[in-house]
């Protein structure tokens, strides 16, 4: 099937709906991943963090990536995609009701160790669903499908700070000073609904999933956890998991201070809650970017679109930091429209001519996605020393990189 066409009539009615299931599962990973947004600063709040202990948030969330990725490319090879997205949603839905039962005690170390969970169960539905849509064709289009499914991942995103803005930071709001547990306890009971209607979502999908024994796919072969690190040897590989490395980090940075830094005085000092709805047009222009960029992709190679889409990235943080109201408002909002072929554009670059390692490689690009743990760190501590707006000078050394792999994968490759 991997080398099938890409043509919906080639499929048969029980694949089609396997697809469906696979694209709401996209679907559900963004909107999962963009609550966190909303919940930073609702967490912040409530336990009176500094931003770099906010960041912590993000890093519990995306350490899961770098400790279970080449985990779960192993369970792939051996389980097939289908089960292994099965037990990718199993552990998620538990990760989401680890959560509700956080937010019923109010402690912060359990949120911080659900949204760990909920880490683990996405990474176990990443490895397996970015490489089932990047084989489901031609490499040549390889691209171009897996952009149109991060879409819908995209849609995800942007319908969350809708939701966190209602539930999250909404009627509730985010008032400072909440001390006793008791008082944290009564204003977290808010964040359970969105977890608890993820987890009977992703059930329910488990179990059209799991009426469908006959649509399983067997994944590449993996040897050991560790012969993956010898693709690391390719120097096109390396550069490709750095470059998703920086790239997330940078997302998670702009993504995590965007609500925050809209409500400066010298942005638009708005409240929270508004800051959150505004949030929603970030990931809607990656959104609108993927479904633009599905397209184009198919007529503009690959390196290029990422290296253009990686500099204009930089140069629009870049303006923010140089500028203050509207300006540095739509700036940053903006970058959500160049982030939208990046991460899929980088994805498919990394695992292009693995053959039979593309499980080890999707293992361990899905590792470097751990860079939003890590550079969501420094961002905060540049946002505690010296502000938010030169914070966003950090994700725009991370496009600066992006653009350079870009121009580097137009070399030709040697052995």
């Amino acid at each position: 099937m991997g080398n099938g066409s890409a043509g919906s009539h080639d499929l048969s009615p029980g694949r089609r709906v396997l697809i469906a299931l696979v694209v709401f599962l996209f679907f559900t990973r963004g909107f999962s991943t963009s609550l966190l947004y909303s919940l930073l600063p609702r967490l912040k709040s409530l336990f009176g963090l500094t931003y770099t202990q906010a960041m912590l948030i993000q890093m519990f969330f995306f350490l899961g990536y770098l400790v279970f990725s080449l985990p779960a490319a192993w369970l792939m090879a051996r389980l097939g995609y289908t089960r292994a997205i099965l037990l990718g949603i199993a552990v998620m839905v538990g990760g989401c009701l680890t959560f509700c039962l956080a937010a019923m005690t109010g402690v912060y170390s359990g949120f911080l160790a659900a949204l760990f969970v909920v880490a683990t169960g996405i990474i176990l539905l990443q490895v397996a669903t970015n490489p089932f849509i990047a084989t489901l064709g031609s490499a040549q289009g390889a691209p171009s499908r897996l952009t149109l499914a991060q879409a819908f991942n995209s849609l995800g995103t942007t319908i969350a700070p809708l939701v966190g803005a209602w539930l999250i930071l909404g009627p509730a709001g985010i008032s400072p000073g909440y001390a006793a547990v008791a008082m944290r306890v009564t204003s977290t009971t808010s964040l359970q609904l969105p977890f608890a209607a993820v987890a009977a979502a992703l059930v329910f999908t488990a179990v059209l999933l799991w009426r469908r024994p006959s649509d399983q796919i067997g994944g590449s072969q993996v040897h050991d956890l560790r012969s993956g690190f010898r693709l690391l040897k390719d120097k096109r590989f390396a550069f490709a998991v750095m470059s998703i490395f920086i790239y997330v980090g940078a997302e998670v940075s702009v993504g995590s201070i965007i609500v925050s830094y809209l409500t400066l005085p010298s942005v638009l000092s708005v409240s929270p809650a508004r800051a959150s709805g505004l949030l929603s047009l970030y990931w809607g222009g990656a959104m609108l970017g993927r479904f633009i960029g599905s397209a184009a992709l198919r007529v503009v190679p690959a390196n290029t679109a990422v290296a253009a889409y990686a500099f204009a990235a930089m140069l629009l943080a870049l303006t923010s930091f140089c500028s203050a109201g509207l300006i540095a408002a739509i700036a940053i909002i903006a970058i959500g429209l160049f982030n939208s072929i990046i991460f899929p554009t980088l994805f498919t670059l990394g695992i292009a001519d693995l053959g039979d390692r593309t499980a080890e490689g999707s293992g361990i690009l899905c590792m470097a996605i751990s860079g939003g743990a890590a550079i969501p760190m420094i961002t905060g501590l540049v946002a505690d020393r010296l502000g938010l707006t030169a914070a966003l000078l950090v994700p725009a050394a991370c496009y600066g990189l992006i653009t350079l792999y870009g121009v580097f994968v137009a070399r030709p490759r040697t052995t």
